[in-house]
């Protein structure tokens, strides 16, 4: 297992976490850039701490970026091979997390973007206890070789997901939406989607709200929408 994993970090704003919701950047970037939507779902979850970890590798096609595995496009099984291998990683930084703060599975959300919403379903999808709730952005569900120890799913609690992408996203197209959302059915896991028409790999305002939205809903987090317009 790499080194431990840290990033930039929001309190709750009411001082005292009831939720943990974890953001899980995308190939090149790092926890920074996500992190500000945590400011902005403030007034949709109150009592929830953001974390946004640095992926544990350095990506060699962004330098100053990180990535959670390598991409080289040029084998179809990498993606597979790569949530497998940073999973125990982003394992171990999410266990230390919710026993510092004393929260349980269920406080818990992961919000992806891209490869980090590869990770967030590959891990949300296998832990001991599912998290409340899986929240994806411009991403894909990675499938691999059958392999028991990685593919046993947990129907008993599942999480509630929700998958959102750009219409004309170039990088990750927008049939990847679908695919995953499908994917899921036949897991037995329904999941919501959304999709920003004329948008491309990326979040815009309507995805933003949208996703605040879904995880107070998940968590049972009343929203003044009053306040949440503003």
């Amino acid at each position: 297992m790499a080194a431990p994993i840290d990033g930039p970090r929001l309190q709750a704003k009411s001082g005292a976490a009831k939720q943990l919701v974890i953001f899980l950047h995308g190939y090149g970037a790092d926890g920074g850039d996500l992190i500000e939507i945590g400011r902005q779902w403030r007034s949709f979850l109150p009592d929830a701490d953001f974390v946004a970890p640095h992926a544990p590798e350095h990506c060699a096609a962004s330098p100053g970026g990180r990535q959670w595995f390598p991409l080289t496009m040029r084998d179809p099984n990498e993606r597979w091979r790569g949530v497998i291998a940073a999973r125990p990683t982003l394992d171990a930084f999410i266990d230390a997390e919710l026993t510092q703060r004393g929260l349980d599975e269920r406080a818990l959300a992961l919000v992806g973007f891209s490869q980090g919403t590869m990770m967030a379903l590959h891990l949300g999808l296998r832990r001991k206890v599912a998290p409340r709730a899986l929240l994806g952005y411009s991403g894909v569900l990675v499938t691999g070789p059958a392999q028991p120890s990685e593919v046993r799913i947990d129907y008993g609690a599942p999480p509630a997901i929700l998958l959102a992408h750009g219409e004309e996203d170039p990088l990750i197209p927008a049939e990847a939406l679908f695919l995953s959302i499908n994917m899921l059915g036949e897991m037995g896991l329904p999941a919501q989607w959304h999709l920003s028409p004329g948008l491309g790999h990326g979040i815009d305002n309507a995805g933003l709200v949208h996703g605040g939205l879904f995880l107070a809903q998940s968590f049972g987090v009343p929203v003044d929408f009053s306040r949440s317009a503003r």
